[in-house]
C-alpha cells in the first residue's frame, strides 16, 4: 500500500486537511520522522493514538521540535514525553538569539527485509497544530520516492539525510522532564513578551484547556471516598461500570486527596497507555513514567506500572514502602493473583483504591478481603443506564444452531481456541450471523471474533456481501486508530478484531455488538458490551444493539448472569425462564431464542445437585477458579459438611481443579489448612491477623530456620489490623486503640493473644503448628520452594474467608 496519493500539493483547510493524508502514512510506515519549529496540544493530541500504535507495532518514531519563541505550549512536549516513554526518541533544539528553527517536514519510510519499498516526504508551512493540520490555509508539497530510480532515491536520501544531521546537531537537546519543566518555568513570562512578534507571525491562539467535572456518578464516588478516608479505612474498593469513568474518577480522587506521588497499576499496556493519558490531562505539571518490560522510571511523580513487572519483590524494593502516597490498582477483579498480593501488601500508601466494573457480589468477595472488605462505592451498569450516563441495550440472544459446542473440548475452564477456530470457518454459520445482523442492525458494528483467522474470515463474508467490514488485531493491515476513524466517518459498517477493543478503548460511535464468540467470563462480557453502551455526541445514538450468538453448553449462562445480576447459575437459569422476575432500566430490551430456553430448562435439571456441581458453576461463572470467599458468599460453603466430605475447602479445590499442585498441596498440608486456619477457633479475628502478617513477612521461608521476630510481626500484624475499622472497633478496648504500632505495650499484648494462642497447642494436641523461641515466631513443618507461592496464597485465601465469616456475624 503506497504512503500517500493524490494531488503533491495539499492546500489545506477542511477542503484539503494534511491531517488525514499524515495519519496514512504513519499507519503504513516502518520509520517516522518529523520536525516542526512549533507544537501545540491540539496538533499532538490529532497524531498521539497512530504514533502511540506505530510505536507499538514496532516503528521507529523520531520527533523535533523547538524553543524558538516559546510558541511550542509545554502540553504538546510532556505528549511528547509519552510518546518517548513508548520507544519515540523526541529532542527540542534549543535556539539562538540569532538563528530561527522555522521548519516542518514529515519523513515516512516503509522498508521491507532492510530494502527501501516507499518513502514520502511533506514539507511547506503545517506546523503541529490542530488549524494547521485540519482548517487552516497551509501549503505543504510532497516529495514520493521512486525506488527504481536513482535519481529519486539519491533525493529521498538527501532528505534523511538532512534530518539526521539536525536531529544530531548540538543544540537538539534530548527530551526530559527536567528539559520539560524548565521550559515551562520560562513559558508565560516569555510569550508575554514575545506576544507582538507572535501576532505578527500570524501563531494561531490554541483553544482555552477544557475543563475537567466529575459526572454525577463520580461525584458521589468521591463524596463516598472522602467519607470512607474519614473513618479510618486506607483501602477502598470502588465498583463502577464499564463506561462510567473509572480511571477519571482516580484521578479525580487523587486531586482531592492532593496527592503528590501516585502509583497506577494495571496488566494491560493499552490500559497504562489510557490512564497516564488522563493523569497527565488532569496534572499537567506533574512528571510521569512507566514501569514495565521496556522502561524502569522511578523517579517521576507517577508511575503507571504493569503488575507482571513491578509485582516482583526485587522490583519492589526498589521503592520505598511509603513511597506512594496514592495507589490505584485497575481492573481490581485480577487482584487476587499472587503477584498483586505482593504489590498490596508491601506498599504503604495514605490510601489504596481498587477500581473494577464487576457489578456482583460474589465475583466483589474475594476482592474486597484485598481491599478491607471496604466496598466504598458501587454503579453497576444498570445504574449508569437508569442514570442516563449510558444508552439502553438492545439485547437479542440467538441461538448459535450451527455449533455442537458439546463437542468442543473443554479445558480450565475455555473452550479449545484451535476447535472453535475449526467449528466457526463455516458458511452456514457466517451466513446465519450475517442474517440476523442484516434483521437487526444500526450503522456501525464492533464483532467480536475468537481468533485472527476467524475475524479475516467473517470480514471476507461480509465483504462478499457487499458490507463494507474489515478485520482488526494486532499485525493486521489495517491500523486500530485507522478504522475507528473510519468507522465514526460511516466509512466502513462493520470492524471484526480478537481482543483489541476490550478494555481501554473508547469508541462510543459504536451502536451494534455483534458477539460471534463464546464470553466464559463476566469481566470480558461487560468489557464488550460496554464498547456500546458509551452515548455519543457525533451520533446521537438511542441505544446500542447487542447480537449475542449462544450455544448449547452451560458456560453461555455467564452472559444473562451478568445482565440479570444474578448470583448463582441457578438462579440464573430460574429468572430467565421466568421473565416476570426481569427488571430492567426503562429503554432496555432482553430477548433470547426458544431453542436457547429449552436447553436452560433442561440443564436446571443439572445444576447444584453437589458441591462439585456447585464449584463448577461458579467458576464459569467467575472465568477462574472460585475463592473460598467467593464460595462462601455465593451461599454454597458449609464447613461442617465440606469437612467431612472433602477434608476442608483445599479437599475440595484439589477433587475439582485438574491441576496437580493442589492435590500435592492438600496431600502435604491439608490438615494444617483445615486445622491451623479454617477450623481453629477464633473469638476474635486475631489469628487470622497473624497469620497474615507472618506470609507477607516471608515467615515460611523461614521455617526450620531462624523464624520472625515477634516485633516485626506484632508492627505488621498491627497494619493489617488497621486496614479493618470496623474489626479495630469491635476487637480492641480503647485503651489498646490508642496504642501505637512499635509501642512495647502493643508487642506484649500481641504476644499475649494471638502469638500465645498459635504456639500454644490446641486441646488433645500433642503439638502446635508454630512456635515462639527467642523472641521469634516460627512454622513447626517445612515447606518446599516449588509449593511457596501456592501454599501461601491458599493460606491468605483461608485467611480472608475466616475475616469475611467473622465480619458478617
Amino acid at each position: 500500500m503506497a504512503l500517500a496519493n493524490g494531488h503533491l500539493l495539499t492546500t489545506g483547510t477542511a477542503a484539503d486537511p494534511l491531517l488525514p493524508k499524515l495519519v496514512h502514512a504513519i499507519n503504513h510506515a516502518t520509520e517516522v520522522d518529523i520536525c516542526v519549529s512549533f507544537a501545540q496540544k491540539s496538533g499532538v493530541l490529532l497524531l498521539f493514538e497512530p504514533l502511540a500504535e506505530a510505536l507499538a507495532n514496532g516503528a521507529t518514531v523520531r520527533i523535533m521540535t523547538s524553543d524558538y519563541l516559546f510558541i511550542t505550549h509545554p502540553h504538546a512536549l510532556r505528549l511528547f514525553l509519552l510518546l518517548k516513554q513508548h520507544g519515540a526518541e523526541v529532542r527540542l533544539y534549543r535556539c539562538t538569539e540569532r538563528k530561527a528553527f522555522h521548519l516542518k517536514s514529515y519523513i515516512f519510510v516503509r522498508e521491507l527485509n532492510n530494502k527501501l519499498e516507499a518513502g514520502t516526504a511533506f514539507v511547506g508551512s503545517s506546523n503541529l497544530s490542530e488549524s494547521a493540520l485540519t482548517s487552516g490555509f497551509e501549503w505543504n508539497l510532497r516529495f514520493d520516492v521512486e525506488p527504481a530510480s536513482k535519481v529519486s532515491r539519491e533525493e529521498f536520501t538527501h532528505i534523511r539525510r538532512s534530518f539526521e544531521e539536525l536531529f544530531h546537531v548540538e543544540q537538539a537537546l534530548d527530551l526530559t522532564w527536567q528539559r520539560v519543566k524548565q521550559y515551562a518555568d520560562r513559558y508565560e513570562e516569555v510569550t508575554k513578551q514575545n506576544a507582538p512578534l507572535i501576532q505578527v507571525l500570524g501563531v494561531e491562539d490554541e483553544p482555552e484547556p477544557e475543563r475537567y467535572v466529575p459526572n454525577e456518578a463520580q461525584t458521589e464516588a468521591l463524596i463516598a471516598l472522602q467519607e470512607s478516608r474519614a473513618a479510618g479505612y486506607k483501602r477502598g474498593l470502588v465498583v463502577m461500570g464499564t463506561g462510567m469513568g473509572k480511571t477519571w474518577l482516580a484521578a479525580f480522587d487523587a486531586q482531592q486527596l492532593e496527592a503528590k506521588r501516585v502509583l497506577f497499576v494495571a496488566h494491560r499496556e493499552e490500559i497504562l497507555l489510557q490512564a497516564q493519558k488522563t493523569f497527565s490531562a488532569l496534572f499537567p505539571k506533574q512528571s510521569v513514567g512507566f514501569y514495565n518490560g521496556s522502561a524502569r522510571e522511578t523517579d517521576t511523580d507517577f508511575v503507571f506500572a504493569s503488575v507482571q513487572s513491578i509485582g516482583r519483590l526485587q522490583h519492589l524494593q526498589k521503592f520505598a514502602r511509603e513511597h506512594f502516597d496514592y495507589v490505584v490498582v485497575d481492573e481490581f477483579h485480577h487482584a487476587a493473583s499472587r503477584s498483586y498480593q505482593k504489590l498490596l501488601n508491601y506498599f504503604k500508601p495514605s490510601f489504596l483504591l481498587g477500581l473494577t466494573a464487576t457489578p456482583e457480589r460474589t465475583d466483589q468477595s474475594d476482592i474486597l478481603g484485598l481491599c478491607d472488605h471496604n466496598l466504598v462505592f458501587e454503579r453497576t451498569l444498570v445504574d449508569g443506564i437508569s442514570n442516563q450516563i449510558l444508552v439502553p441495550f438492545h439485547y437479542f440472544g440467538i441461538y448459535d444452531e450451527f455449533v455442537d459446542y458439546q463437542e468442543i473440548p473443554w479445558r480450565s475452564g475455555k473452550f479449545d481456541p484451535t476447535a472453535l477456530e475449526t467449528a466457526f470457518a463455516t458458511t452456514k454459520r457466517a451466513k446465519h450471523i450475517y442474517e440476523h445482523w442484516r434483521e437487526h442492525r444500526q450503522t456501525r458494528t464492533l464483532g467480536f471474533c475468537v481468533s485472527r483467522k476467524h475475524a479475516d474470515f467473517m470480514a471476507d463474508y461480509f465483504c462478499q456481501k457487499g458490507v463494507r467490514a474489515v478485520a482488526v488485531y494486532s499485525g493486521a493491515v489495517m491500523r486500530r486508530n485507522e478504522a475507528l476513524k473510519q468507522l465514526a466517518a460511516g466509512e466502513i459498517e462493520v470492524i471484526f478484531s480478537v481482543d483489541l477493543f476490550n478494555e481501554g478503548t473508547d469508541i462510543p460511535e459504536v451502536d451494534t455488538v455483534l458477539m460471534a464468540r463464546p464470553t466464559e467470563s463476566k469481566i470480558l462480557f461487560l468489557q464488550q458490551l460496554g464498547r456500546g453502551l458509551r452515548k455519543s455526541l457525533q451520533t446521537q445514538k438511542s441505544h446500542v444493539v447487542v447480537l449475542d450468538f449462544i450455544g448449547n453448553h452451560k458456560s453461555f449462562l455467564v452472559k444473562p448472569a451478568s445482565l440479570l445480576g444474578t448470583i448463582s447459575f441457578a438462579e440464573t437459569l430460574k429468572v430467565a425462564r421466568n421473565r416476570s422476575d426481569i427488571v430492567l432500566p426503562d429503554g432496555c430490551l432482553l430477548n433470547f431464542d426458544l431453542e436457547i430456553l429449552d436447553f436452560w430448562s433442561d440443564l436446571a435439571k443439572q445444576i447444584g445437585a453437589n458441591y462439585e456441581e456447585d464449584y463448577e458453576s461458579l467458576a464459569l461463572e467467575l472465568g477462574q477458579r472460585p475463592s473460598a470467599t467467593q464460595f462462601y458468599r455465593a451461599g454454597f460453603y458449609h464447613k461442617a459438611k465440606i469437612r467431612q466430605r472433602f477434608g476442608g475447602w483445599l479437599g475440595l479445590v484439589a477433587e475439582c481443579e485438574a491441576e496437580p499442585a493442589y492435590k500435592t498441596l492438600f496431600k502435604k498440608h491439608g490438615e494444617f489448612m483445615r486445622m491451623g486456619i479454617e477450623q481453629t477457633a477464633m473469638v476474635k479475628c486475631f489469628k487470622a491477623i497473624l497469620l497474615q502478617a507472618f506470609v507477607e513477612l516471608d515467615g515460611f521461608s523461614h521455617a526450620e530456620a531462624e523464624g520472625i521476630a515477634i516485633s516485626e510481626l506484632a508492627q505488621r500484624s498491627w497494619e493489617i489490623l488497621y486496614r479493618y475499622p470496623e474489626a479495630v472497633l469491635r476487637d480492641l478496648a480503647e485503651r489498646e486503640r490508642a496504642l501505637s504500632a512499635d509501642s512495647k505495650t502493643w508487642l506484649a499484648y500481641w504476644k499475649k493473644n494471638p502469638v500465645n494462642a498459635l504456639t500454644t497447642p490446641n486441646k488433645g494436641e500433642a503439638s502446635a503448628w508454630f512456635s515462639e523461641i527467642d523472641g521469634t515466631m516460627k512454622a513447626n513443618f517445612s515447606i518446599s520452594d516449588d509449593e511457596r507461592d501456592l501454599f501461601e496464597s491458599m493460606v491468605l485465601e483461608l485467611c480472608e474467608l475466616r475475616i469475611a465469616e467473622y465480619l458478617a456475624r
